[in-house]
């Protein structure tokens, strides 16, 4: 979704749309990685843009459906990810103008100080929001997933769901380098 900057008015533009689910999946794929979440239908953006001094304010809020295997018990989980988002977006400097980072010295490309943090950066006549909307979901997406607090997770022996029924095993089972002691005959 592209959004040009002389549609921003004094007033700001609001955005309220539903965004392709192919872009949420190609968020989750992770450079065909994958991360374990797919979507579960499309997700609606709510935004804000603003003119601020050099740039544009960009606050946003994406609700997106996702599901996730259980970490415990590989069960799927609906999730709902509220991924809610403040940028400030600055226009980057032409190439030539002395402004880029290649031709300040001490400055590396690709670092940047702590208050650019919540930065982005765009041509300074459109803003392309797909590639700022993938690095959101893929921040807010949640580190663990679990079906419930007190799952009980898999056998490790055996595989039962242990949330369905128990299976009987041993769960410790003996160290063979002790087998032989299990041998022995105490009267």
């Amino acid at each position: 979704m592209v959004v040009n900057i002389e549609e921003i008015l004094e007033g700001g533009l609001e955005l309220d749309k539903e965004i392709p689910s192919e872009l949420l999946d190609q968020a989750l794929l992770a450079d065909g990685k994958g991360t374990g979440f797919r979507a579960r239908g499309a997700p609606r953006l709510a935004a804000r843009l603003t003119k601020v001094s050099g740039g544009v304010l960009l606050e946003g809020r994406l609700s997106a459906r996702l599901v996730a295997p259980c970490k415990r018990c590989v069960t799927e989980v609906d999730l709902d990810v509220p991924v809610d988002f403040t940028l400030n977006l600055v226009a980057h400097p032409a190439p030539g103008s002395g402004e880029a980072a290649e031709d300040k010295p001490g400055v590396r490309a690709g670092s940047f100080s702590l208050e650019e943090a919540d930065e982005e950066r765009f041509d300074g006549r459109t803003i392309d929001l797909d590639p700022i909307l993938r690095e959101q979901v893929l921040l807010a997406l949640p580190v663990t997933v679990v079906c419930e607090e007190g799952c009980l997770g898999l056998c490790t022996l055996c595989g039962q769901n242990l949330n369905e029924r128990q299976c009987g095993c041993e769960r410790k089972p003996p160290d063979p380098r002790l087998a032989k002691l299990g041998e022995i005959k105490l009267n």
